[in-house]
């Protein structure tokens, strides 16, 4: 048991793409505490914002994939792909979900507009821009570059 702790955390690819995520994931907690005065520890871990924790994850693993096995490699044209559709993911599809849940939201408060019950708030910060997703990319590269 102990010799495959060990061997996963001797893993530097998958070092290098939770050091991505976990950066992302503190740039964002320190962007919050920064711009808003205010301490959100569910920044450290929520879906959402600059820069793109799930972008900044794939692209640490697709380019410490490539300078570990090779940029001419099937495995890095796997993890490149992989990256791709994630990356398109976090800014197409769950953008989208975003704004579809702004509106949702605005629905709800004009039905429950003088009640005493508040409506129940879906969660709108989900997708990324464009510029979130470039954030975190270049983020996951400089860190799959700096640790192998």
């Amino acid at each position: 048991m102990r010799s495959e702790l060990s061997a996963l955390l001797a893993n530097i690819v998958l070092r290098a793409s939770l050091l991505a995520w976990v950066a992302a994931q503190f740039v964002k907690f320190l962007l919050v505490l920064l711009r808003q005065r205010r301490f959100d520890v569910a920044r450290l871990v929520g879906a959402g914002g600059m820069p793109s924790s799930h972008t900044a994850f794939v692209s640490a693993l697709a380019a410490a994939t490539g300078r570990t096995v090779g940029w001419e490699s099937p495995l890095f044209a796997v993890a490149l792909v992989f990256a791709s559709i994630v990356v398109y993911d976090a800014t197409g599809v769950r953008q989208a979900v975003g704004r579809h849940a702004e509106v949702l939201n605005k629905i709800l408060e004009d039905l429950y507009r003088g009640r005493a019950v508040p409506p129940a708030r879906l969660r709108e910060l989900l997708g990324h821009s464009p510029l979130e997703a470039l954030a975190g990319a270049a983020l996951g590269v400089l860190t799959a570059w700096a640790t192998t």
